[in-house]
């Protein structure tokens, strides 16, 4: 997105009150002589990863065009303010999600019957996704961690409301986690669900499926085999075992899934170097879930 790109972020967030809000409930953090406001800065940031940035020092990009952005905070003031709200970051977290919500509320109803939650009902339920994906840190960087696919980074878990088939993915909340933590931690998924029934306009309730439907897309779960599971698995006959096949649907013995049918697969691979001491090499066992339909 380039710079004046960014002005359909600003617009937005200016009409359904996302500036106003974040800029009273992070007045707190706000120094009492203090020039730049914090709700503006954070503001700033969320636009200039928008615009491809990385990093705090990225929000140069919309330092250099004042007649867009207006006065954008100097680096050194944007350290600082992360650092205050660092050193109270549960209340800062919950304050700025306070504001997400109270947006979200007004662009949901501004929308009418274009609004994921027109009409929904146990038939038609709004949808929330959730998945976590990984996220490569090529240095050293805080909560950093080596992950299960032998990369470095983080692993967060997220919450998307569907918009269906004409529309992306919402995000609603993100939980920032080290790259060596599960996929199917429980008590995360529990955490992310219920800050992301917090950012709806409506309150569900208890009784989430009447009219929100919680889906965890696909997924591939292993385990531990057992001494009996691997006595069987190696008395399986050479020849019945057959090679890995990839994603491509083009390929004509790709082995597919029955819809609505869970499937258990077995795999041997020679371990990563460093892995289960002198075992030359490994089984998986996976269950995965086949899509319906």
């Amino acid at each position: 997105m380039s710079q004046a790109g960014a002005v359909t972020l600003l617009r937005p967030a200016e009409k359904t009150g996302l500036t106003t809000v974040l800029s009273a409930v992070l007045s707190p953090w706000r120094k009492p002589l203090a020039v730049h406001d914090p709700g503006k800065i954070v503001l700033d940031l969320a636009v200039a990863v928008a615009l491809g940035g990385d990093c705090l020092a990225d929000i140069g990009l919309l330092r250099a065009e004042p007649g867009v952005f207006g006065q954008v905070a100097s680096d050194p003031t944007v350290s600082r303010l992360l650092t205050t709200l660092a050193g109270d970051a549960v209340r800062a977290v919950r304050a700025i999600r306070a504001a997400r919500a109270a947006s979200r509320a007004v662009a949901w109803e501004r929308a009418g019957d274009r609004a994921p939650d027109h009409g929904i009902d146990a038939g038609d339920p709004l949808i929330i996704d959730l998945d976590a994906t990984l996220v490569t840190a090529h240095s050293d960087k805080e909560r950093a961690a080596p992950n299960f696919k032998q990369g470095y980074g983080f692993h967060p878990l997220g919450a998307w409301a569907d918009h269906g088939t004409e529309g992306t993915g919402e995000p609603l909340v993100v939980m920032l986690r080290p790259g060596n933590v599960g996929s199917n931690t429980a008590a995360d998924h529990k955490q992310v669900l219920a800050a992301a029934l917090a950012q709806l306009p409506f309150q569900p309730g208890y009784r989430v499926g009447q009219k929100v439907l919680v889906r965890t897309l696909q997924y591939s779960v292993g385990f531990t085999l057992t001494t009996i599971t691997a006595t069987a698995v190696d008395r399986i006959p050479q020849h019945v075992w057959t090679p890995a096949y990839d994603a491509d649907p083009q390929l004509p013995r790709r082995r597919r899934c029955r819809p609505g049918v869970r499937r258990l697969s077995s795999k041997r691979r020679r371990p990563a170097r460093g892995q289960f001491g002198p075992v030359r090499r490994r089984i998986e066992a996976v269950a995965h879930a086949c899509p319906p339909g």
